[in-house]
């Protein structure tokens, strides 16, 4: 069992960090503004000041932050990780974010002696809770032989994608697919809607067929209900979908798709849905089409 540094308890990393108690890890985190939640304080982690003294106690650190800035000042800021970074230690960065600022991320936890592992995760808040997490791994061999058995505790599913920053690519592009199968949902049940058919009926019948996906039965679901609390808010997944444009220009690479769905975003949060689930994207659609799904 291993000392564990986890420094972000959100919508995911609460259930994420509880699964690494309950197989006997110890957990040494950070306070910010509110009390840690009180189900991981009763099952014994522990709270430190700052970032650096979470190094200073931990073997193995794992982020899950929202954003690039926000695991770069948790790593390199004033108190951060790479100020009590103790040799050998591994870093695990769990948030999504730019694959090239975390190749220069790793080389600068490296250089200060510890191991970089990029481990972005899709399986929204249920695959959290269930500890069903797809996991994307971008690390030398042996930092993902290293790696590994934490994460078998968090995920199910768990792939090695290749060097540094891999694992960032490769959730990138799941983002791009999730972003387009949503809008696809979307599309799909609000044209049925709007020709006069039963919408739960449709989704029934679809997920018997080819069109057939988890996001249909999941986001097809909270469409069809009108029920869009997150889950995944919109504000990160337009967060993602940035990486993913700013990331084809410097390839001179066309995501006419990826555009799209990232305008839909961006109207649902002119109309004050930054927090909504991504499922909101339908919302943007029954604006343009003057006809809602639900009646709620």
């Amino acid at each position: 069992m291993s000392k564990i540094g986890f420094i972000g308890l959100g919508i995911m990393g609460r259930p994420m960090a509880g699964h690494l108690l309950d197989a006997g890890h110890e957990i040494i985190t950070v306070q910010h503004g509110s009390p840690i939640p009180q189900d991981l304080a009763d099952k014994g982690a522990q709270v430190v000041a700052n970032p650096k003294a979470v190094a200073e106690a931990a073997e193995i650190i794992i982020t899950m932050v929202p954003d690039t800035p926000d695991v770069e000042l948790v790593l390199f800021g004033e108190n951060g990780v790479v100020e009590g970074l103790k040799p050998g230690t591994l870093v695990i960065d769990m948030s999504s974010i730019a694959p090239i600022a975390t190749q220069e991320f790793a080389k600068r936890i490296v250089d200060a002696g510890g191991e970089y592992v990029d481990a972005p995760v899709s399986g929204g808040e249920g695959g959290a809770i269930n500890a069903a997490l797809t996991i994307m791994v971008g690390a030398t061999e042996e930092g993902f032989a290293r790696a590994k058995p934490v994460l078998e505790v968090m995920g199910k599913t768990i792939t090695h994608i290749g060097g540094h920053g891999a694992g960032q690519t490769c959730k990138v592009a799941n983002q791009i697919v999730v972003a387009l199968t949503i809008e696809a949902v979307a599309e799909g049940l609000l044209f049925a809607s709007k020709a006069g058919a039963d919408v739960a009926k449709v989704r029934e019948s679809l997920l018997g067929g080819l069109a057939t996906s988890k996001i249909l039965d999941v986001h097809g679901e909270r469409m069809i209900n009108g029920t869009f609390d997150p889950g995944f808010k919109i504000k990160l997944h337009q967060k993602d979908l940035n990486l993913a444009l700013e990331g084809a220009r410097s390839l001179n690479l066309s995501l006419p798709g990826t555009a799209n769905a990232q305008q839909l975003f961006q109207a649902c949060v002119a109309h004050g849905g930054a927090d909504w689930d991504h499922a909101g994207i339908l919302r943007a659609l029954e604006q343009l089409a003057d006809h809602s799904v639900s009646d709620k």
